[in-house]
């Protein structure tokens, strides 16, 4: 080796890189130390409705420390996502120096099972709230799939001047609707969106002709329906019903 020139040079330029790389490396690590790298502040962005100033002031307190460069950025994005209506966390570093946090909230659609709430994704989540929702309940899994079918309910159900306060899944996948003028709609396993529709379509000269109004409307029928009045106590009781069930 010693007697090959080109093959020293080489060595040698690697080690002169190395070393440059080291001692920038050590520049780089002074400067970020410095006082002008401080955190002066903490933005954070969102449209937040159940985030208040004390949980921000807390977080910033306990997670942000250090620099710009050196503050630990999943810390931050891990104390936020852990409040109970915070959904998805962004942290990033801005100049001057601070942290941008950006937010994004959970947006309650329903309850669910009693228990908790589902949001806007199908997503379940667990929070406090007064405000008047809908009822979801079902399978493990079945959110997602509640929610998209409880937005083409609420479209169909609309020509009534009714809203849908409640929809149900069974373990066996029958699905079963209640308005929020109390009638519950039992729709099965298959073709939920045609029945309703349908259903809909002859309700005034139906149902809604009817003198009492019914608690239950069982649409599993090929060519009718099933209707079943309310107690006796509300008004006697009365039944009529379609063949075929499906």
């Amino acid at each position: 080796m010693w007697d090959r020139p080109d093959l020293l040079r080489a060595i040698a330029n690697l080690l002169l890189l190395a070393a440059g790389a080291l001692l920038a490396f050590a520049a780089l690590t002074a400067a970020s130390r410095l006082p002008a790298f401080n955190l002066r502040e903490v933005r954070v962005e969102g449209d937040v409705a159940h985030l208040t100033r004390e949980q921000v002031e807390l977080i910033v307190k306990r997670e942000v420390r250090g620099t710009v460069f050196s503050a630990d950025l999943e810390a931050v994005r891990s104390a936020f996502g852990k409040l109970p209506w915070v959904r998805a966390v962004e942290v990033r570093r801005q100049w001057p120096p601070g942290l941008r946090v950006v937010l994004e909230e959970h947006v309650a659609l329903a309850r669910w099972g009693g228990v908790g709430l589902v949001n806007t994704h199908g997503e379940l989540f667990e929070a406090a709230t007064d405000a008047s929702l809908p009822e979801f309940a079902g399978p493990a899994g079945s959110a997602p799939e509640i929610v998209a079918r409880y937005a083409a309910f609420t479209r169909l159900i609309a020509p009534l001047g009714q809203s849908v306060a409640q929809v149900t899944v069974s373990p066996r996948r029958a699905w079963q609707i209640r308005l929020d003028g109390g009638l519950a709609i039992a729709l099965g396993r298959e073709r939920m969106e045609q029945r309703l529709e349908r259903f809909v379509a002859v309700y005034e000269r139906s149902v809604g002709a009817l003198p009492r109004r019914p608690a239950h409307v069982d649409l599993r029928y090929s060519n009718g329906f099933a209707v079943r009045m309310a107690p006796a106590a509300e008004g006697g009781q009365g039944k009529g019903a379609g063949r075929e069930k499906a």
